[in-house]
């Protein structure tokens, strides 16, 4: 155990500017919360209601249901929209559902959609995103482009089926990952970043590209094929009372990836990778984007997986204005808060606001930094204005506290209060910051009394 750091303060750390009480003032957490959830609104959804079953949906999990989901869909459509209610069954679905504007999918308790295994059921291809850049690939199982007031509702459950079959992909999908990137970096036209057949990588679950007032609240989440819940140039977005079982390679929960107003809350975790992973985009085509992901809200959730909160390392367009409160553990973590970038992404993270947080036994509680997989060059990132407040862990068996800044743009405006952490091998690691300030830091045992000379 390293030596244990009990209220620490350190002198050369501290911020002595006069600015800082306007600083806090100008960033006042509660007021810039509200502000952000006073601009989200339900999704609308008309009054017309078509039941699955009347439309030849079968829940006997031997008959394919994607014409079925086709026509029901259609169906809405033409009347204006309205809601599709899915009663108790198993649904196999062989291909992708492909949703529309003013339509609320509603699972009821008891419903089980799963996904058939063909690839070549999901093509033609699509255009969507993959690790920050956009491409055509096979289609996400549940796909909405272009698209406003669209909800996924209900209690039911929406299973990839993809553990024995597009979860064995991530084994193969190195050269097409590389070549993704290399077109990024070239500026290769999107309309010949074509995917699909005779490439490996693996669709996202459920995917919302451009769309506008979105709702997926209550249904349960699992066995992904790729990323569960990808949100793509998306705006007006609540995710509310999600369940996750879903444990393949990059099961990220949630991405918001150039979006804004987000909330997302009374989340149950359970997953592989990343929790919430907020993103805005990859290397050269991020930096050019003009919108990256702004004004997110996470609240009440419970996390459990990989990481609990994480901003990167997709995130070249720059995430600002980020409030995660009021949330607890439900299972380990490896790491707690995991912001992350490298020297290929630039863009920024700033204004992020983490109070009221409990984790248990992680291996690193707070971890920032400008070198995520030591790699890159040319475009260092601005990490600055970022608050932590009553945040607690039971023990890290790695490192407390860790800050990595780049020398040439040091990691700046990071303010601690009120941090206790049981127990730590190492307490903190910092490199190239400037102006961290700690106020109530406990790693440790609380020390009291100071021992007197015998």
């Amino acid at each position: 155990m390293r030596p244990i750091i009990t209220l620490l303060f350190i002198a050369s750390l501290f911020c002595t500017s006069c600015n800082e009480k306007n600083n806090l003032k100008e960033l006042d957490k509660a007021t810039t919360a509200e502000s952000i959830l006073e601009n989200i609104s339900e999704a609308v959804i008309p009054d017309f209601i078509l039941k699955f079953d009347e439309v030849g949906g079968v829940g006997d999990s031997l008959t394919d249901n994607h014409d079925a989901f086709k026509t029901a869909i259609e169906t809405i459509a033409e009347k204006g929209g309205g809601s599709l209610i899915v009663p108790p069954g198993n649904y196999l679905i062989n291909g992708p559902i492909h949703l529309t504007s003013n339509l609320n999918l509603h699972l009821d308790e008891g419903v089980r959609l799963f996904f058939g295994s063909n690839p070549d059921d999901y093509l033609p291809v699509v255009k969507t995103s993959w690790e920050g850049t956009f491409l055509y690939n096979y289609s996400p199982f549940i796909y909405a482009r272009d698209c406003s007031n669209i909800s996924i509702t209900g209690k039911g459950t929406i299973d990839g089926e993809a553990s024995e079959t597009w979860g064995t992909w991530h084994t193969k999908q190195k050269a097409d990952q590389l070549l993704s990137r290399e077109m990024n970096h070239n500026g290769t036209p999107i309309e010949e970043r074509v995917f699909g057949s005779g490439h490996y990588l693996r669709p996202h679950l459920i995917q919302f590209f451009d769309c506008k007032n979105i709702k997926v609240e209550g249904v349960s989440i699992e066995d992904s094929p790729f990323w569960c819940l990808h949100l793509l140039r998306c705006e007006n977005v609540i995710v509310r009372g999600v369940r996750y079982n879903a444990f393949n390679r990059n099961n990220d929960g949630i991405d918001p990836e150039y979006t804004r107003n987000v909330l997302i809350e009374n989340v149950h975790f359970n997953n592989s990778d990343d929790n919430v992973a907020i993103k805005a985009g990859r290397d050269d085509e991020g930096r050019a984007s003009k919108v990256g992901s702004e004004n997110i809200v996470v609240r009440n959730c419970h996390f459990k997986g990989l990481h609990a909160l994480v901003i990167g390392s997709e995130m070249s367009a720059g995430v600002k204005n980020v409030f995660v409160y009021d949330c607890d553990y439900a299972g380990y973590l490896k790491r707690g808060i995991y912001l992350k970038s490298n020297p290929d992404r630039g863009g920024f993270i700033r204004n992020v606001f983490l109070k009221n947080i409990d984790f248990g036994d992680v291996e690193d509680c707070i971890y920032i930094t400008s070198y995520y997989h030591n790699e890159g060059e040319g475009h260092s990132t601005e990490i600055k204005d970022i608050y932590f407040e009553d945040i607690t862990c039971k023990s890290a068996s790695g490192t407390g506290i860790v800050i990595q800044g780049f020398p040439e743009k040091k990691i700046s405006d990071v303010y601690f209060s009120n941090i206790t952490i049981g127990s730590a091998v190492n307490a903190i690691s910092m490199t190239d910051t400037e102006n961290i300030v700690f106020s109530n830091l406990l790693i440790g045992e609380l020390a009291t009394t100071p021992s007197t000379a015998q």
